[in-house]
């Protein structure tokens, strides 16, 4: 009995991203000793029921003979064929399933990595639409195709098989037996390249369908104050309708297929009948025989069957595979072998080659961009997700695109400007890896969330009073955008990283509490790298250094108070009035 692996699995390994095809023959590479077993035991099956008219033509001749003997050996080796196929059988359904499943997981772990691997830059080089579709689909065409492999090889070997026994006691007959079934089998060829068009379009529909329902899903409570529910249902609706009519295209063509699968192989069977037919009439064979030959020629059916399964499978699983390398390549061009270690954190400077821009070790740092994006952009560089072409940020002098991923986010950890809060209770959210230099109590205190707490005991009266059992809705949708933005930066504090990037970290509260944020922020960091990218001046006042950026580069270096006296631009920026620098009136 074959032995089932444990899922998931410890590694998925490192796929062969080179082309669709290439993926797909990695994947069965992967499981090599599953496909053999289910090749066998397949053979097994079809062998079997290949032979079982055999059985029944040699009863058939004894009866018109009336030969009790060979009637009983005849039923004894139907019994012995029918008691096997039916062990094959079960032995085959449960490796075939197990393949599929085996392959489906291998592709959702790899899905997964790449996520880790990749972070927040995943959702700005693929659509949410589109790693949805590889996670749920996708794998289970990639799946189903993996598993029917083995069901290939095997009905190939049987029709050889079957093929020779009949040419060596019938020429002609095994002779048409031998080439009709791959002409039957190549006759389905012309209408994969349509079917594929289609399904590839319609697959890229379902993608943006899916992708759009996501965004509307994450802007609901937005939408609905603008009013704007409407408009994204019509959108919707909109796309799913150009989603249908790409399926029922695809429908269409797979309906030929399936059509062709059931009418090729019936006139087949019928005309090799009807050549044994007319054998039998003219005494060349006897009745027995026929049944046999005829037995034997309805079997091929089922290797046909397979055959143009697996010619559909191909044409599906190689539009998902395409899909799953898509994914599973973003960002890994830019990336080098990781050969370098990391210097400590904790004294090391923070620098990004591409603006130029130097974070002192332990110190805290703010950066004034004019343009969120590029300061969204340098967030992630600071991160380690360097974008293609860019150089990479370097910590000490060592390019993280050198390093491990797992250890730049060791070292660096980004506080993005929109945090996910996830479901659960508070002390959930708060329940993550730290450094244990600070307490929960002080990040919450540092991020000013008293009220948040209160907020959280209310709406949860089954935490009986006590804040760390309250739960926290899905995104944090019952608090409002200041609340949640508090809860992230506590979540951040706790963690404590050696460089902690905050990109706008409290635009969404008001002045009063963000002073306070500012200087518990500046406490709670003391000797750690932390980087700031904000516009506020009650931030940029608590900062070591101050740096301005335009076009992406640093223009300006130097404290708060020093540049908004000296630095017109950094002055239109924080204070956004275009003045002039002081003196100016006076010369006017």
């Amino acid at each position: 009995m074959d032995q089932l692996e444990t899922l998931p699995l410890a590694d998925p390994g490192r796929p062969d991203l080179s082309s669709p095809t290439g993926f797909l023959r990695w994947l069965r590479r992967e499981q090599r000793a599953g496909q053999h077993l289910a090749t066998l035991w397949g053979v097994a099956e079809m062998s079997c029921l290949a032979a079982l008219p055999v059985a029944l033509g040699r009863g058939i001749q004894a009866v018109v003979d009336h030969d009790r003997g060979a009637l009983w050996h005849a039923a004894l080796l139907a019994l012995a064929l029918s008691a096997g196929q039916s062990c094959a059988t079960v032995l085959l359904h449960r490796r075939a399933v197990w393949n599929w499943i085996r392959a489906a997981s291998t592709v959702r772990q790899l899905v997964a990595r790449q996520a880790s691997h990749l972070g927040s830059g995943l959702s700005r080089r693929i659509a949410t639409g589109e790693v949805v579709a590889v996670s749920s689909g996708d794998v289970e065409k990639i799946g189903w195709y993996v598993e029917l492999t083995a069901r290939v090889r095997a009905a190939v070997l049987v029709w050889l098989g079957v093929s020779g026994v009949v040419l060596l006691r019938r020429p002609l007959l095994g002779l048409i037996v031998l080439l009709g079934v791959p002409v039957l089998a190549a006759a389905v060829l012309p209408l994969l390249g349509p079917f594929e068009r289609r399904y590839t379009a319609q697959r890229a529909l379902g993608g943006k369908a899916t992708a759009l329902a996501a965004d509307t899903v994450a802007g609901l409570r937005v939408l609905r104050g603008i009013g704007g529910e409407e408009l994204f249902l019509r959108r919707y609706r909109e796309a799913s309708q150009r989603v249908r009519a790409a399926a029922v295209r695809t429908a269409r063509i797979n309906a030929l297929i399936r059509a062709q699968e059931l009418l090729l192989p019936g006139l087949f069977v019928v005309g090799v009948t009807w050549y044994g037919a007319e054998l039998a009439a003219h005494g060349r064979i006897g009745v027995g025989e026929l049944v046999a030959v005829y037995g034997a020629t309805a079997f091929l059916a089922a290797p046909l069957r397979i055959l143009g399964e697996a010619a559909h499978a191909w044409s599906v699983a190689r539009v998902s595979a395409e899909r799953a390398v898509r994914v599973l390549s973003a960002g890994a061009a830019g990336r080098r072998e990781a050969t370098a270690v990391l210097p400590a954190a904790d004294r090391s400077d923070l620098h990004d080659p591409a603006s130029g821009l130097t974070a002192r070790a332990g110190r805290l740092t703010a950066v004034v961009c004019g343009d969120p994006d590029v300061a969204g952009e340098l967030a992630a560089r600071l991160g380690g997700e360097a974008g293609d072409g860019t150089p990479s940020a370097r910590l000490g002098g060592v390019p993280f695109d050198a390093v491990a991923a797992g250890e730049v986010r060791a070292a660096v950890m980004v506080h993005d400007k929109e945090p996910v809060l996830l479901s659960g209770t508070l002390a959930d959210l708060l329940d993550v890896p730290r450094s244990g230099r600070v307490a929960v109590e002080d990040a919450l205190a540092a991020a000013r969330a008293e009220d948040v707490l209160d907020a959280l005991v209310d709406g949860s009266p089954e935490c009986g009073g006590e804040p760390m059992r309250a739960r926290i809705t899905e995104r944090g949708r019952s608090l409002s955008g200041g609340q949640r933005q508090r809860l992230a930066l506590a979540r951040s504090l706790v963690a404590d990283p050696p460089v902690l990037v905050l990109d706008e970290p409290t635009s969404a509260v008001d002045a009063h509490t963000e002073a306070r944020i500012a200087a518990g922020l500046r406490k709670l960091r003391e000797e750690r790298t932390t980087v700031v990218l904000a516009t506020s001046p009650l931030l940029l006042d608590q900062a070591d250094a101050v740096h301005l950026l335009q076009d992406g580069r640093v223009v300006a270096t130097g404290t708060h108070r020093t540049l908004l006296a000296r630095e017109p631009r950094y002055r239109a920026v924080v204070t956004r009035e275009d003045d002039a620098p002081p003196g100016a009136e006076e010369e006017r």
